[in-house]
């Protein structure tokens, strides 16, 4: 390739830098000082391409919500006030988390007629931020962010007639959405339950840059060994605490579709609101003093409740204690009640987890979690509904007869899942078996549907006895996503749908309950994703109905070469990574490009896991300012996701050689690209985010592979 076209490395760590344009950089020319500067033509086209809708389905899976997105914010919306406290991060202005990615247009599509319904009064420079369909499908409510340029405003909520195809504020009170979304709808989709700002609150504390004493922590006697991540964001002093207080403070409340505001209670620190299936009681979660300076919120001391609509405490089902670090291991949890929620297929009932072993993955023991469960009002003993070995990681409901848990060891990367019935004293049925790490036998998760009270229900086939499965399908081949029956009680499974080659299908959602009609996006190396409707009752080629016509987002690039490309590591270790190259190169006339590696390390426990390969070569060429690939504009290869696994067998630590096995891995991957004549091996920089980051300081710090590197996020 020409001079042109084959930059020098400085180029290209400033124009991956500069990607968002508006990067602020020096400049000896007064008159430009101070500017927002932008990058090279080809990577701000990248920045400005249009992004395709996201989509949210209806209940009834009869209608998509489509959302348009920018691709990136203003910097209007990126300059908003922000207050990094606790582990969060907060917008003053508007009392919501911190964000800057907001959908800027809304429509309806309808699935079966594939028309777009177009909405009239939604609010003027729309910014939403969450939506959710009410269980009868009547309505669409989402929040609204008012203020995002720069004037006093805060969260609105606004309701969609689906009947009418029209928007309207439903009330005038603003949301506090500081912990999530802030809004729910009750069972009867008449009404929903709210997290509102307390009227005449006040003014926050203003905020002291300077301490007014010395910053002391005591060591809590007899707590023994504790393990504490590495947190951003947490709290300084007492003064950080009150502005936490302030902007944590949410009045619970009831608005019915005509606007009518009922109070919950009184106002409180709440982190959890949630209204139990038949719509007559709440679970809540209530932070309390005294907070910390060493770990985030989610660790604060809380008080777990049920109430009535009034606010009316009728039952207290724990007080946890401020939790300071857990034992080591990541399979360390904190005792008492955990994961607690609404049993879905139930009126009233709570579920929730609790530790046997103390929540020390070092003690030997038999029984690690006990999964209990209690119906309202909460007057006889809790019941155990599975004894398990390892940890809980959640419940699918179904009905009395048929609810599925799973739990999970990360040591060993375990997973099973248990066939239970909640309402009878029968044994736990094993229903699967494997090692997550293990993409090749991976299952599949169970396909869930929306009930009539909005509970998200376990989906079970006419049979009453078989459910549906779909995952990635990761084969030696690539991924192949797909969709299987399984029988629960003769546990044979039937193939439904698998991708075939040379496109890569994903399945979104069934739209019905027999496994025929599918929703998917279809895409391949050079076609944007689409949604499709896939009836599987048809003939094969006349399955297929296209739903969107969303165009190539980078024409310019439409052409780039990728491969996925497969090689060893000195100790037989099989290696993959994506191999892109420019439009139109040709390794034999242009020679070796300069190239950015992009990579993330993985743990594994066995050396078969950490070989299996990884993505598809049929998907689409996705280029973005966030990605690597953003460089083939300016003329470089770029290699994502080259595999560095960190292997750790026969119960050995994988980081014990941490080194050794990364720096393997960066240089099987240098090595295949230069014998492929792609990369010029003076020329090949490394990039990581998060723990890529820490990849790449190591990498850069302990071998001379290469000369340059991006540690994007780094902790």
């Amino acid at each position: 390739m020409s001079s042109a076209t084959s930059p020098t490395f400085r180029l290209a760590i400033s124009s991956t830098l500069m990607l968002g344009a508006i990067t602020m950089t020096p400049s000896a020319n007064a008159q430009n000082a101070g500017n927002y500067q932008t990058p090279p033509a080809p990577l701000q086209a990248i920045v400005d391409q249009l992004r395709a809708p996201t989509v949210s389905l209806s209940p009834r899976r009869e209608l998509a919500a489509m959302i348009k997105t920018p691709t990136l914010p203003s910097i209007r919306e990126v300059a908003q006030p922000e207050l990094k406290l606790a582990g969060l991060r907060i917008n003053p202005r508007t009392y919501s988390q911190s964000r800057f990615s907001f959908g800027e247009d809304m429509w309806l599509l309808d699935i079966e007629t594939r028309k777009e319904i177009r909405l009239t009064g939604l609010p003027q420079n729309l910014k939403l931020a969450d939506l959710a369909w009410s269980p009868d499908q009547r309505s669409l409510a989402f929040t609204h962010i008012a203020g995002q340029d720069g004037s006093t405003g805060g969260v609105e909520l606004w309701v969609v007639d689906i009947a009418a195809k029209s928007a309207r504020r439903l009330s005038t009170a603003p949301l506090n959405t500081v912990y999530g979304r802030g809004f729910a709808w009750m069972p009867d989709s008449k009404s929903l339950l709210v997290r509102l700002r307390p009227v005449n609150q006040g003014a926050a504390p203003p905020l002291i840059a300077l301490p007014t004493g010395p910053n002391s922590q005591d060591a809590v006697p007899g707590a023994g060994q504790r393990q504490v991540r590495t947190l951003q964001d947490l709290l300084k002093n007492e003064n950080d605490a009150s502005v936490f207080d302030h902007y944590t403070l949410v009045q619970p409340a009831i608005i019915n579709l005509n606007g009518k505001v009922s109070m919950i209670g009184r106002p409180d620190r709440f982190i959890g609101l949630g209204v139990s299936p038949d719509g007559k009681i709440l679970l809540t979660q209530a932070l309390e003093r005294p907070y910390s300076y060493v770990v985030a919120s989610g660790s604060f001391p809380r008080r777990i409740e049920v109430s009535d609509l009034s606010g009316k405490v009728i039952h207290t089902v724990a007080k946890l204690a401020l939790e300071e670090g857990l034992p080591p291991g990541n399979d360390a949890v904190r005792t008492g009640v955990r994961d607690i929620s609404w049993r879905a297929d139930a009126p009233a009932t709570l579920v929730w987890a609790e530790a046997q072993d103390d929540g020390d993955p070092a003690k030997v023991m038999e029984i690690r979690d006990i999964v209990f469960a209690q119906a309202s009002p909460f007057k006889d003993k809790p019941q155990e509904l599975i004894k398990l070995s390892s940890r809980y990681a959640g419940t699918r409901w179904a009905s009395g007869d048929l609810s599925l848990i799973t739990e999970y060891w990360w040591k060993t990367r375990a997973v099973k899942t248990w066939r239970i019935a909640p309402d009878a004293a029968s044994a736990p049925d094993l229903v699967a078996s494997y090692a997550s790490e293990d993409r090749y036998n991976d299952p599949g998760t169970p396909k869930m549907r929306m009930d009539e009270a909005g509970n998200a229900r376990l989906l079970v086939a006419p049979d009453n006895v078989s459910i549906y499965l779909d995952g990635s399908g990761a084969s030696p081949e690539g991924d192949r996503p797909f969709v299987d029956r399984l029988n629960l009680t003769s546990k044979k499974k039937e193939r439904l749908f698998r991708s075939e080659a040379p496109k890569f299908e994903d399945v979104i959602e069934l739209l019905d309950n027999e496994g025929k009609r599918l929703l998917t996006t279809r895409e391949s190396p050079t076609e944007q994703a689409n949604f499709y409707v896939r009836d599987l009752r048809k003939p094969a080629d006349a399955q297929l109905t296209q739903l969107t016509q969303f165009p190539h987002p980078t024409p310019q690039l439409a052409n780039v070469t990728k491969e996925q490309i497969r090689y060893k590591r000195a100790d037989g270790v099989d290696l993959t990574a994506t191999l892109f190259l420019p439009p139109n190169y040709d390794a034999k006339r242009d020679g070796p490009l300069p190239m950015l590696m992009w990579a993330y390390p993985q743990e594994f426990t066995t050396a078969n896991a950490a070989s299996q390969v990884t993505s598809s070569p049929y998907r689409f060429n996705s280029i973005s300012y966030w990605g690597p690939q953003a460089l083939l504009s300016m003329g470089y290869a770029v290699l994502d996701n080259p595999s560095m696994p960190i292997i750790g067998e026969g119960g050995k630590e994988a980081n014990d050689t941490y080194l050794p096995q990364l720096i393997a891995s960066a240089e099987a991957a240098v090595n295949e690209v230069v014998r492929r004549g792609v990369a010029d091996r003076d020329r090949i920089a490394i990039g990581g985010h998060s723990y890529g980051a820490f990849m790449t300081a190591n990498l850069l710090a302990h071998t001379d592979v290469f000369k340059a590197g991006i540690a994007r996020s780094g902790a």
